[in-house]
């Protein structure tokens, strides 16, 4: 894929998608001064580019059923390709894990995961890790309050302020 470089008109956009995905394009026009056809344009084009890579809903964890965030490090044994690959489709296949990294530094994985209660955590980490040949071991940060969950992008680098 080819990327277009992107103006203070894209990035005005993506800032106010970003906050409600599912505003209007004639809106977005009249928020930037710019035709629905050109904002239809624009989104396309990001879109094809994969500047834009979907949009959702972001829904409350705890209004549906899943209260308890965990955030889990795991170290693997080996670092084989296939064992890797392995354990990626597998967390990649669980639907309580959120956020998958494959990381530097003393732990190879880090789980964001949602779940009903420690119960179900614990059968998780069974099946996650004690399954696993390949899970050296595992650690458990079991989170006490949300400060800021988000996985919007910063569009433009300014200071916090």
């Amino acid at each position: 894929m080819t990327s277009s470089p992107l103006d203070a008109i894209d990035l005005r956009l993506l800032e106010l998608i970003q906050v409600d995905s599912r505003m209007s394009q004639s809106e977005l026009g009249e928020r930037i001064h710019l035709s629905t056809a050109a904002v239809n344009r624009r989104l396309k084009r990001m879109r094809d580019d994969g500047v834009i890579r979907r949009y959702g809903a972001v829904l409350a964890p705890a209004a549906l059923g899943h209260p308890l965030s965990i955030v889990a490090e795991v170290e693997v044994e080996s670092e084989r390709i296939d064992l890797l690959d392995a354990m990626k489709q597998s967390f990649r296949a669980c639907p309580q894990v959120q956020q998958c990294y494959y990381v530097t530094g003393e732990w190879d994985f880090i789980l964001i995961l949602v779940v009903q209660d420690m119960a179900q955590y614990t059968a998780l980490s069974r099946q996650l890790f004690f399954q696993s040949n390949n899970v050296k071991r595992f650690r458990t940060l079991v989170t006490m309050d949300p400060v800021k969950v988000s996985l919007d992008v910063p569009v433009r680098s300014e200071p916090m302020g």
